[in-house]
């Protein structure tokens, strides 16, 4: 059996292990599922070393940043995937969910007390990197993150990287020698380990595991919780069994035409899985492993000289390599700057060009300008813009070529690029289920040059940042249906 590999660990203090302790736990924040995960497999493998049971706390608080129904229900579905799963397995699961502030303060703390070691999401993004720095300090016992966030180490990579190009070459020198040191698809199965029933009485009359009908998201008791009412669920699904639908139907039914038509609207070629990506309900490793037994691939057949090119470095098909290009280089991409600064989110982020040229542009007149309240409720006098917002706020997605012109125009449309940086964020992170995310923050800051070059001529308000219009992309997409019902939504 492959052991994780030391390069994604990482020591999160100084604290020895606890030989007497009575259990290994995994404190589960990002990596939301028992499959394809090598932080579940790092604590299958210390406590199969240790002999001791493993339990998995996989808790759910209430004060996060913009937490909702919309946000909650998706967990919930989640984490009771998870329960499924694990019954019958050598592990104890045990799901906790607030239904007050601060009531899990301590659980963590009080679990760990009892541990061996604490193995926890090496994920850098959201309010998570601030959240384990600050156990790491509590805790007596050792505290590991491991990274399960895509094909490619976090540690791997030597520096930042300001394009997708230079970090596509970078991929295709590295990635070869961490493909075949993939997580096992199930880290639970054949393992004997000791069993433990159940946590002391007392840990449970303090911190009592969620009911099942507030894990199955019973409308009733979601209302209960105080969080943002307003942000309503939406008819997508979350957790680790709807998201294998999805990439099943995905590579079943869409693959095939992914690279000629998923930037059409219309057409509905594109994977839809970045939700499920963010909440951790699936891998990159494990949609690598499908794609690959599809297209009959292996990772020997990759090119031998790392070019830096878009397509012919997988050896796949033009579809797949269309998807693995925004999978990988893409989305890594903006992992790899999360995971090396603190403040990816912030307008002094962007590279000089681009700050240098919107500040030059920032008192340029607007054609319009619209307050926040008139950018969600999709109050423009845009059509196609309207009809992405409505999008957002009623499914949770904005379709992902129009994501970009929705970002362009609120730019264009926003008294300051400051300002219109703030309102992206704060919608995409309010209504989007791939919200507050480092591949999030990576389209948000695309809009204002991250990524990109500058671009000529010249534009008011834009400066030397890429432009979009709504008439140009009408012009280029199939768009009829989408306008037809998205218009009907605003209506």
């Amino acid at each position: 059996m492959h052991k994780v590999p030391e390069i994604r660990i990482r020591a999160m203090n100084s604290a020895a292990v606890n030989p007497g302790g009575e259990f290994v736990l995994y404190w589960m924040v990002a990596f939301r599922r028992v499959h394809w995960n090598f932080s579940l497999q790092r604590a299958a493998e210390w406590a199969k070393d240790l002999e001791r049971p493993l339990v998995i706390l996989e808790a759910l608080r209430c004060d996060y940043p913009r937490a909702s129904a919309r946000l909650h229900r998706f967990i919930l579905e989640g984490m009771a995937d998870n329960q499924t799963a694990c019954a019958g397995k050598p592990v104890l699961y045990y799901p906790f969910v607030e239904t007050a502030r601060g009531q899990g303060k301590g659980l963590l703390e009080t679990l760990a007390r009892s541990a061996c070691v604490v193995i926890t999401d090496d994920y850098p993004g959201f309010f998570l990197p601030r959240m384990l720095r600050a156990a790491a300090v509590k805790l007596r016992v050792k505290l590991e993150a491991v990274d399960s966030n895509g094909l490619l180490p976090l540690a791997a990579a030597d520096r930042e990287f300001t394009t997708a190009f230079s970090f596509r070459r970078a991929l295709q020198k590295a990635l070869p020698a961490h493909l075949a040191a993939s997580p096992r698809g199930n880290p639970l199965r054949r393992q004997d380990l000791p069993r433990l029933d159940s946590l002391p009485a007392e840990i449970r009359k303090a911190w009592p595991p969620a009911p099942a009908g507030l894990l199955r998201a019973d409308p009733d008791l979601l209302r209960k919780l105080p969080i943002d009412q307003s942000v309503a669920p939406v008819e997508t699904r979350g957790g680790a069994a709807a998201a294998l639908d999805a990439l099943e139907e995905f590579l079943r039914r869409k693959l095939g035409r992914y690279a000629e038509e998923r930037n059409h609207p219309d057409t509905d070629a594109a994977s839809g899985l970045s939700a499920y990506l963010h909440f951790g309900h699936l891998s990159s490793h494990e949609i690598l492993d499908r794609l690959a037994k599809q297209e009959g691939w292996s990772p020997a057949q990759v090119a031998p000289k790392a070019t830096g090119v878009r397509a012919g470095w997988w050896r796949m098909s033009e579809n797949a390599e269309a998807f693995l290009d925004q999978l990988v280089t893409w989305r890594e991409l903006g992992f790899n700057l999360c995971s090396r600064r603190q403040d990816v989110d912030r307008f002094g982020s962007l590279p000089a060009w681009a700050k240098e040229t919107l500040t030059r542009h920032a008192r340029d007149a607007r054609p319009y300008v619209y307050t926040r309240q008139e950018l969600e409720t999709a109050a423009t006098h845009d059509p196609l813009w309207n009809a992405a917002q409505t999008q957002l706020l009623t499914e949770g997605r904005i379709h992902n070529y129009l994501r970009m012109l929705w970002g362009k125009k609120i730019l264009h449309w926003s008294p300051t690029p400051e300002d219109a940086l703030e309102v992206m964020i704060e919608l995409n992170d309010k209504y989007a289920l791939d919200g507050r995310d480092p591949n999030s923050i990576s389209g948000i800051f695309w809009v204002l040059g991250r990524y990109d070059r500058p671009w000529g001529p010249e534009r008011p308000v834009f400066g030397k940042v890429r432009y979009m219009s709504s008439e140009n992309t009408a012009r280029k997409l199939q768009l009829e249906d989408y306008l037809s019902r998205y218009a009907a939504a605003v209506r």
